[in-house]
């Protein structure tokens, strides 16, 4: 049996003109703010808006005006890290005047040029300019204002906001490190992406600094995605001489590793720490809850959000900003020596 599904046709703007009364050109007038209309007829004709229904297109809109008041935030996918940011861009859009549209094409990251693709369909029609979560590429040729928000190359000719990857990584290791452990596993993330670049940075940094080398052997590549960060992790892990603890780039990349580690049977922390990076709403939900270096995802997000409002509208400011990282211990580190629980 097919069931058939009526959905009311849209509401054009003849159809407003004719329960109002007035002509179409009166009702376009209304509806672009424009004036020459009374008082009384404007009102009746705002009543039949109301009633009706009726929404202006946005497409019609961009054709009149050029503008149509809509930020898009653009994602490769929707996953913990893209979705925390996109609170805070909807969070943001309050008074703005503008509305959010968020759009993704699934591709998983792993598709270079995306962004440019997904700019092509939605500017100038659609948007007014948009903030691109992870760019795989930082050109400014986009036909609308861009904020890019952690990009893979980093700061380039676009205005960007990212975190201060650099130093978490030091934070993460060094904190590793102040609980006795120095055979210590890195889980690090995608070559291409500046992000993983400074992380693993800093965590080589942190281990030179204590003069320990870094054991070729230990680093592994998680790809900062969860399915792909199962088997480095089952690699570290099931080592007669496995490490005493994980840094793990990313926080699904570290949830991946307590999972390989309780199908090992390895207690975490009891057999070996692990650290993650980001800070997802995940990693306080796992068993035992992660530690990790928060990034300010939400606030990452409101402040692109407010970086392209500025730069749509003209306003001088620096249009690269870092936000700081910080340590969120939680429990699933243990010092070395420490009684088991």
């Amino acid at each position: 049996m097919i069931i058939g599904v009526n959905l009311a046709p849209r509401v054009k703007m003849a159809d407003v003109a004719r329960e109002a009364g007035v002509s179409v050109a009166t009702v376009s007038k209304v509806v672009n703010g424009r004036y020459g209309v009374a008082q009384e007829t404007l009102d009746r004709v705002q009543g039949v808006i109301e009633r009706l229904g009726y929404e202006a297109s946005l497409g019609a809109q961009s054709l009149r005006s050029r503008r149509t008041h809509v930020l898009g935030i653009l994602v490769a996918e929707f996953e913990p890290f893209s979705t925390e940011l996109l609170k805070g861009a909807s969070d943001a859009i309050a008074g703005t005047g503008y509305e959010l549209l968020a759009y993704s094409g699934g591709s998983r990251g792993a598709d270079v040029g995306w962004e440019r693709r997904y700019l092509s369909r939605l500017s100038g029609t659609l948007i007014d300019g948009a903030v691109i979560v992870t760019p795989t590429v930082v050109d400014t040729n986009h036909g609308v204002p861009v904020v890019a928000v952690d990009p893979h190359t980093g700061p380039s000719g676009l205005p960007t906001i990212d975190s201060d990857n650099y130093a978490g990584a030091v934070a993460a290791t060094r904190y590793l490190l102040d609980l006795g452990h120095s055979r210590i596993g890195f889980l690090a993330g995608r070559g291409d992406l500046e992000s993983a670049r400074l992380r693993e940075a800093g965590f080589r940094q942190a281990m030179a600094d204590a003069g320990i080398d870094v054991d070729p052997s230990l680093v592994r590549v998680g790809s900062y995605i969860r399915d792909a960060a199962a088997g480095p992790a089952r690699d570290l892990l099931s080592r007669p001489d496995r490490p005493t603890a994980i840094f793990a780039a990313n926080d699904l990349s570290a949830l991946a590793t307590m999972e390989v580690a309780r199908e090992l049977g390895v207690g975490v922390p009891d057999d070996v720490s692990i650290i993650g990076f980001d800070n997802v709403p995940e990693s306080a939900l796992s068993t035992p809850p992660l530690t990790t270096i928060s990034q300010p995802l939400h606030q990452m997000g409101a402040e692109a959000l407010r970086l392209l409002v500025d730069v749509i509208d003209g306003v001088e400011r620096d249009v690269h900003v870092r936000l700081p990282t910080e340590l969120v211990e939680r429990a699933t580190c243990r010092r070395i020596g420490a009684p088991v629980a």
